[in-house]
């Protein structure tokens, strides 16, 4: 993928949209918003703090509000791109240069940098703890390496082999999912690796 350091070169990159990325920048560049480039597409801040984004699609051109949950939405044109993923985070799509309401589009990023101006933000959630099975505890105990090369994994890695045991109900299905994730622990294999960069 083609890394960009200005929005010229996004726009130009895609070209099926042209019209209508540069129609919404102009609106953008309206406000008093500051213009970048993060995560490879045009992103638009204040203070510091991320209010919208613009990027293009196969079928669409979508603008993003970073806080877009506090939105009053009163047209409901926006959607939650990520449904259980992104809680914050509102998208607003456009098949054409026609979809654009320029009115419409003011109003919403007005609302957008008031309600970054008022602190409006939600936070994300912070992790449940790493709760370490008991079966698996009682492993460590047995043998050091196997806690060490566990200690050496990502907490994400970790709690999917602490889940694997905690989630079977009988206690011989705990014992046997063990003695499956001690060799892959002992080699550095996350559980779910093979399904990973396929």
């Amino acid at each position: 993928m083609k890394k960009f350091t200005i929005v010229d070169d996004y726009i130009k990159a895609h070209g099926q949209w042209h019209n209508e990325l540069t129609l919404l920048r102009n609106i953008f560049l309206q406000t008093e918003m500051e213009e970048n480039i993060k995560w490879n597409s045009p992103v638009y801040s204040l203070n510091g703090k991320n209010i919208a984004g613009l990027a293009a699609f196969k079928n669409y051109v979508g603008i993003w509000f970073f806080q877009g949950v506090f939105l009053k939405d009163n047209k409901k044109v926006l959607v939650n791109a990520q449904e259980n993923k992104t809680a914050a985070l509102r998208q607003w799509r456009f098949q054409s240069v026609n979809d654009i309401d320029e009115k419409l589009v003011k109003s919403y990023l007005k609302e957008a940098i008031q309600n970054q101006k008022e602190g409006k933000e939600l936070k994300p959630q912070k992790k449940k703890p790493l709760i370490i099975p008991t079966e698996l505890q009682q492993a460590f105990k047995a043998d050091k390496k196997l806690k060490t090369a566990f200690d050496a994994f990502t907490l994400s890695r970790q709690r999917e082999f602490t889940d694997y045991i905690t989630e079977a109900k009988r206690q011989a299905t705990k014992i046997s999912r063990l003695e499956k994730i001690k060799p892959m622990i002992l080699t550095g294999t996350g559980l779910h690796d093979k399904y990973r960069n396929c």
